[in-house]
């Protein structure tokens, strides 16, 4: 055998491997793009509220919404959103980056439209304020940040058609309002993942005579989430890391794109003496179209009594 066909004995394998895995890779592509419209609702109950608080009604009921990432004429994600309204919420709470595409605000007032009619409170998150931008997908793999694209989107406009339908702004302020019986205070920061927040603009504990008090972030970083459980606040709410969004069997999450840790990377933990809620949010960004055993979701919390 010459020394051409020696070579060629060792590269057609090699060549075979290359392209069963170039297969693989491209089903895997296929399989998570196709998880983007399967939404779920996560249903949790968490026992916060004072005895006698809501008067014989069996529950608060607090919708999480968060990471829309919308991209204008996503009609399927608009329908599912929009029928959430059907959960009869108490309130609504939405963390942020609703936008991912500069014409995409009028998709999200109709993904929103009927939740608009309810109580409501929202903070937002960088990709609310700035385009998204194309990741380095090893700088991501390895938790490193990306700075923002600095490129606007219309969110002045968002944000003036929440107000105008009643929703409060909780970025750095402390928010009071009664919702039924329920007493709320509440406080929320600018998205601390790019050093957005000013904590000490909303510093200190909440107000005692509050049934419920909560705590806005986008980005559940540990730095703040501390300075809320200090304050005394009883749930925090938060979204940014989707989960995980690229994760193993069992939502197991490879990396969190923030400070928190793998295992509270999404749905309700502690923090400290804190109960915390990270959402796996509904959309992702328009440059990585892709998830794997996380699927996209919104969170009824059923916020009951306890039993002191």
């Amino acid at each position: 055998m010459n020394e051409t066909a020696k070579v060629t004995k060792r590269i057609l394998p090699l060549a075979g491997l290359a392209g069963v895995s170039a297969l693989a890779a491209a089903g895997i592509a296929a399989w998570g793009h196709s998880e983007l419209d399967k939404f779920e609702l996560k249903d949790v109950t968490v026992p916060l509220l004072p005895p006698g608080t809501l008067r014989g009604k069996a529950e608060f009921r607090l919708l999480h919404v968060s990471d829309l990432h919308m991209i204008s004429g996503q009609d399927t994600k608009i329908a599912w959103v929009s029928a959430l309204d059907s959960l009869n919420p108490d309130l609504v709470v939405n963390t942020g980056d609703n936008l991912s595409d500069e014409r995409a605000v009028p998709d999200v007032l109709r993904a929103l439209g009927p939740l608009l009619a309810r109580p409501g409170m929202f903070v937002f998150g960088t990709n609310d304020y700035w385009a998204p931008r194309l990741p380095n997908p090893f700088s991501y793999l390895l938790g490193r940040k990306h700075a923002p694209s600095y490129v606007d989107l219309p969110w002045r406009d968002m944000r003036a058609a929440f107000l105008e339908r009643g929703w409060h702004d909780a970025t750095h302020k402390r928010v009071e309002f009664q919702v039924g019986t329920v007493r709320i205070a509440a406080a929320g920061v600018d998205d601390p993942h790019h050093a957005l927040d000013d904590y000490p603009l909303i510093d200190g504990p909440p107000n005692p005579d509050a049934d419920l008090s909560l705590a806005l972030l986008h980005s559940p970083e540990p730095r703040v989430l501390s300075r809320f459980a200090e304050d005394g606040y009883q749930l925090s709410l938060s979204g940014h890391t989707h989960g995980g969004q690229l994760c193993l069997p069992g939502s197991r999450a490879i990396v969190t794109n923030c400070g928190i840790d793998r295992a509270r990377v999404q749905g309700l933990h502690d923090f400290g003496p804190m109960k915390m809620h990270v959402s796996n949010g509904l959309g992702t960004s328009r440059f990585v179209p892709f998830r794997l055993f996380c699927r996209p979701s919104a969170t009824l919390l059923r916020i009951t009594e306890t039993s002191d």
